[in-house]
């Protein structure tokens, strides 16, 4: 008799669950779990029936360890592969159980609830910002340190899917969670890859860690990642370049010999290119991390006909999501800076309708309404990168609704979107004519951009500060844009200078008012009430915001952003300037001036100078 023919109806196991007999408890997860196993009509079933919350209570009260080891296999079992698993054992608040247990003196419970942890953070509904949350982190982190090779990968990998902002990487390694990483790299394939994993996670766009571990040991765990690169495990190979692509984006000096070790990566990528599964699937989009901003590498990268290699991609009829933003995020990395490169790919021969500017664009538009929201990240990047330099592009993406789908994301309410989306824009505003600009404005409206000034997270201030600069920089049209509306944008701008304390948003600050300062009179006008106000007494020295920056020594760029102002406020032939410098005399800037001339940095002094000339010669020129 089948052993499936002896199991009870599972109205009656769901029942046996809570029986008061260890042995038909037990009897009845086994059960449970082996009929559920690979079988998702099984597990829906067995979630209506109510099983999961009765296995949760198995785990959470009993204490022999073949009931937890059992109930711990069961909820591992009911979160693979199914989203609907995941938020089951979730919804049963399975998660403080699972982490409590892996303090357990055995390790069979230690192993079964760490891999059932596993299971429920490789997917999105994951509660990853709660391993943070009291000792959690620390537990998982001692897990890299478990003598069973099986422990230590599992919380590699938990690792891996949790580390996702600044906060979070910063929070792993002040636990040190990177010096337990790198002693992984010694370990077995499948826990090495696990930690290669996670140090590419807590690396990614962190420059503090990136610098921190080139550094560790003396260069030693560099060098370990390095060799790692040729690796005979193609998945080793793949994270290994991941990891050094983080590290040299990050800090391009930390990599010794950089040109020869990056040039090699190239050359592992563009072979990974042929793998089948995840590999595959991901080294196109490494390689566009690698090159990112590098026009040595993108030259090399051009040698290697990485771009034939990539532009294959397209004549598939099946390709993942996930690959295809890859592909696309690399080829617009490649040719966003060269117009030969561009050429190489629109003269690719046998492909089946020839690469137009449409074939580039349209299916990153079309992944922008992905459904995965990491898909959408990347391309949005991907979208960020092809319409800063070519025109054709940008009209591509007016003609086929990408506007509204940027502004669109722009609103969204995952951060990452929202950022990525408003960095697009920016790019799209560059350099643009009046047309453009009062088409973005027209669908994104000023009030919208206003609040993405106030937007909750820094990175997105930042952007949309910078998304200004562009939108009035030009001709007395662009300009005048900053005034339209009771000049809602330049009174924004105005409150983010006199409150914000990131140097990167102020700047950008600085540069709006300095190109409404090179507008027209009315413009010039507008810009002196905001940085040297006049009250009843006349100037306040104590609340010009032009003062402000011109005395700020945190950052050179700051203070020479902060004189073109000045410049371009006091420019010789304007109509109004001797009023203007009357003004700022009175409020001390000429002064300031003089004092800056003897500048540590030479862009200030040169500025100064200049300055001060346009203050002489307004004053020859009135008497």
């Amino acid at each position: 008799m089948p052993a499936s023919a002896a199991w009870a109806r599972p109205e009656e196991l769901v029942e046996s669950l809570s029986s008061l007999d260890n042995t038909a408890r037990l009897k009845a997860l086994r059960d449970v779990k082996n009929q559920i196993i690979g079988n998702k009509t099984k597990k829906l079933s067995y979630i209506k029936l109510g099983a999961v919350p009765r296995v949760v209570e198995i785990l959470a009260s009993d204490t022999e360890v073949p009931l937890l080891v059992q109930s711990a296999a069961a909820v591992g079992s009911f979160a693979c592969g199914i989203e609907a698993g995941v938020k089951a054992v979730l919804d049963s608040g399975v998660l403080p159980h699972l982490l409590k247990m892996l303090s357990n003196g055995d390790n069979k419970v230690v192993e079964a609830c760490a891999r059932s942890l596993k299971m429920i953070f490789q997917s999105t509904l994951a509660p990853k910002s709660d391993m943070f949350q009291g000792h959690r982190m620390e537990l998982i982190i001692e897990l890299l340190n478990s003598e069973n090779d099986s422990v230590a990968e599992v919380a590699a990998s938990v690792l891996a899917r949790c580390c996702e902002t600044v906060d979070h990487q910063r929070a792993l390694a002040d636990a040190g969670g990177l010096q337990s990483l790198v002693g992984l790299l010694n370990g077995s394939l499948k826990t090495r890859e696990a930690a290669l994993d996670a140090l590419a996670a807590l690396t990614r766009g962190n420059k503090q860690l990136c610098s921190t571990l080139t550094c560790m040991d003396q260069g030693k765990s560099l060098a370990m990642i390095m060799k790692l690169v040729k690796d005979k495990s193609s998945r080793t190979r793949l994270l290994a370049c991941t990891c050094l692509a983080n590290i040299g984006k990050a800090s391009p000096s930390s990599l010794h010999q950089e040109r020869e070790i990056r040039a090699g990566m190239l050359s592992i990528l563009v072979k990974l290119f042929d793998e089948p599964g995840q590999v595959g699937e991901e080294a196109p989009g490494v390689l566009a991390d690698l090159v990112s901003n590098n026009e040595d590498l993108q030259k090399v990268a051009m040698d290697m006909n990485s771009i034939e290699k990539l532009a294959e991609f397209l004549r598939k009829d099946e390709i993942s999501p996930k690959q295809l933003a890859g592909v696309l995020m690399a080829l617009a990395e490649l040719c966003s800076r060269f117009e030969d490169s561009r050429k190489q790919l629109l003269d690719l021969k046998n492909l089946r309708t020839g690469l137009t500017d449409e074939l580039l664009v349209l299916p990153l538009l079309k992944l922008l309404s992905d459904s995965s929201s990491d898909i959408q990240a990347l391309a949005l990047s991907a979208v960020s990168n092809i319409v800063l330099d070519f025109k054709p592009h940008k009209a591509v993406v007016f003609r086929c609704g990408g506007v509204s789908q940027l502004i669109q994301l722009s609103q969204s309410m995952d951060p990452i979107l929202r950022l990525n989306a408003v960095w697009a824009l920016k790019n799209l505003l560059y350099m643009s004519d009046k047309t453009v600009k009062e088409r973005v404005m027209g669908e994104l409206t000023f009030n919208s951009l206003v609040d993405l000034i106030f937007d909750s997270e820094e990175k997105v201030r930042e952007q949309a500060m910078a998304l200004v600069r562009n939108l009035v920089y030009g001709d007395v049209d662009s300009v005048q844009l900053a005034l339209v509306q009771d000049s809602v944008l330049l009174h924004a701008v105005e409150k983010q200078l006199h409150v914000s304390t990131q140097p990167e948003i102020c700047i950008q600050g600085l540069y709006i008012v300095s190109n409404v300062a090179a507008g027209n009179e009315v413009h010039k006008e507008a810009v002196m009430d905001i940085v040297i106000p006049v009250t009843s007494v006349g100037v306040n020295r104590n609340t010009s915001l032009l003062m402000r920056y011109l005395q700020d020594m945190s950052n050179p760029q700051i203070r020479v952003v902060a004189l073109w102002c000045v410049i371009n406020l006091t420019f010789p032939n304007s109509p109004g300037v001797s009023s203007r410098i009357s003004r700022l005399r009175d409020g001390g800037i000429e002064a300031q001036l003089q004092s800056m001339v003897d500048d540590p940095c030479l862009d200030v002094k040169d500025r100064a100078k200049t300055a001060l000339e346009h203050f002489s010669a307004v004053e020859v020129h009135s008497r």
